[in-house]
């Protein structure tokens, strides 16, 4: 049994249910930032809060001003100094490497000659062109060597030079066996030296050709670097005179002061540096161009003509060594096709065609830019026309069985074509020397525009930071 409650208080009542209509409670607010980030909040706060005064302002516009002089200085000091090395391999680096390539190409192939001639002369063999002989061997040994120590990790180079020193010995083995059963009257020896040509034709010379050309790529390689224009350093420049332009401007119309002085010797001195640093560039490359054009094409050019030189008159003499032993396909004395594509190379299909048929020598004619060098060129394009000449009469004793007249008109003492020949390759060093020192003097002339650059920009930009910095902060001085 159940009894009430006693006393006259009424129970409590349940809670009502919250209406349709009732207010939702208020979110709390989110914690306020603690650690790390609670500092960057508090610096961007102090920073925004800073850019409201003009004080504040001043201060953030010397900071970027003094930030982008700076910073036009370090891409300044970077790509002229940069520009500067690879002038420098041009002239003391990938120039002379590749003059030394065309060196070991020539010595080759004028020993080859050479022992083609000395074959021929048998007994009679000059003093003077045996020791021509071990003069071009002993010239492509040693600049071999040479290249070898600055391949600078060119594979093409390194795999070009091993094979030029592997086949080297085995080519003067064959030209003394040559002249070992010449000497005995033995006709094998006239087999022994077309190998050896053989040899030299098909493996030292073409290894030289790509070692010429890989040496050449880098030089070509090394000038584009020289050539090209500091775009990131003027663009800097532009953009850092700009921007102090634009606060003198600023300043002219808060105070009507034509002139800050801080800031007039920042834009002052960064003006010197942005014009130091274009016509110091474009005088650089000017020089560095004419080097090109009036150097460089002209020295290989000349390099090529000289190499057609001795090629056609190694092919001359071989076709008297030969006697007809080695035909073409059609039928014709192989070493006399080649004696003619040479001279073809040389000096264009005969007299009064150099021009018209593009040879070698006609080229560096046109590329001569002075009398001291079109002279020898034209010089060896009078004695090529005599050349053919008296070839077209060895080659008609030849034909006519007489092969001691042949021998006469090509290696005897009365107006042989060896005479023609020697004076075409004398004339031809006479203008490569002329056209190595048209391009020293314009490589080296463009070389020097660039110097002291990098060293008086450094100094120009300390000082225009430090006019930007204090001019704003004259300006600032009147706040306090």
């Amino acid at each position: 049994m159940s009894y009430p409650p006693t006393g006259s208080a009424a129970p409590p009542a349940p809670a009502a249910a919250p209406g349709p209509d009732a207010a939702a409670p208020e979110p709390s607010a989110p914690p306020p930032p603690s650690g790390e980030r609670a500092v960057w909040t508090e610096a961007l706060r102090r920073l925004r809060a800073a850019m409201l005064t003009e004080p504040g302002r001043l201060r953030f516009i010397g900071a970027v001003l003094a930030a982008l002089v700076v910073l036009f200085g370090a891409m300044t000091a970077w790509q002229v100094a940069d520009r500067s090395a690879a002038a420098d391999d041009v002239l003391g680096s990938s120039q002379p490497l590749s003059r030394d390539a065309a060196d070991i190409y020539r010595s080759l192939a004028d020993a080859d000659t050479t022992a083609a001639g000395g074959f021929l002369a048998g007994d009679r063999e000059s003093a003077a062109s045996r020791r021509r002989y071990k003069e071009d061997i002993s010239t492509a040994a040693r600049l071999l060597v040479r290249a070898s120590a600055n391949s600078r990790g060119s594979q093409t180079a390194r795999d070009r030079i091993e094979r030029l020193n592997d086949g080297l010995p085995r080519y003067t083995g064959l030209v003394e066996t040559a002249r070992m059963y010449n000497r005995q009257g033995l006709p094998v020896g006239g087999a022994y030296l077309q190998y050896a040509n053989n040899q030299m034709r098909t493996q030292l010379l073409p290894a030289a050709r790509q070692l010429y050309d890989a040496e050449t790529a880098r030089l070509d390689a090394d000038y584009e670097d020289a050539r090209a224009w500091p775009w990131v350093a003027l663009a800097a420049g532009v953009l850092a005179t700009g921007a102090l332009g634009w606060a003198q401007r600023r300043n002219y119309r808060r105070t009507n002061r034509v002139f800050n002085q801080g800031l007039l010797i920042a834009t002052t001195a960064s003006v010197g540096v942005l014009l130091w640093m274009a016509g110091g560039h474009a005088i650089a490359r000017a020089g560095l161009d004419d080097s090109i054009e009036h150097g460089a094409k002209s020295l290989r050019v000349l390099n090529e003509a000289r190499i057609a030189t001795l090629q056609a008159r190694g092919d001359e003499n071989l076709t008297l060594v030969a006697r007809g032993g080695k035909v073409t396909a059609d039928q014709r004395d192989f070493y006399e096709v080649e004696y003619a594509a040479g001279m073809k190379t040389l000096a264009g299909d005969g007299e009064g065609a150099e021009d018209r048929a593009g040879g070698k020598l006609a080229e560096a004619l046109a590329l001569a830019d002075d009398a001291e060098g079109r002279e020898p060129v034209q010089e060896a394009l009078a004695n090529v026309r005599e050349w053919r000449a008296r070839h077209t009469e060895a080659r008609a004793e030849n034909d006519q069985g007489d092969y001691e007249g042949a021998l006469a008109k090509v290696i005897g003492k009365d107006r042989p074509t060896k005479e023609s020949f020697d004076k075409v390759d004398a004339a031809l060093k006479q203008a490569l020397k002329h056209e190595q020192t048209e391009f020293h003097d314009a490589a080296r002339g463009g070389r020097h525009a660039l110097d002291g650059l990098a060293v008086g920009a450094a100094v120009l930009v300390v000082l225009a930071a430090a006019g930007a910095v204090l001019g704003i902060g004259r300006r600032l001085s009147e706040y306090r």
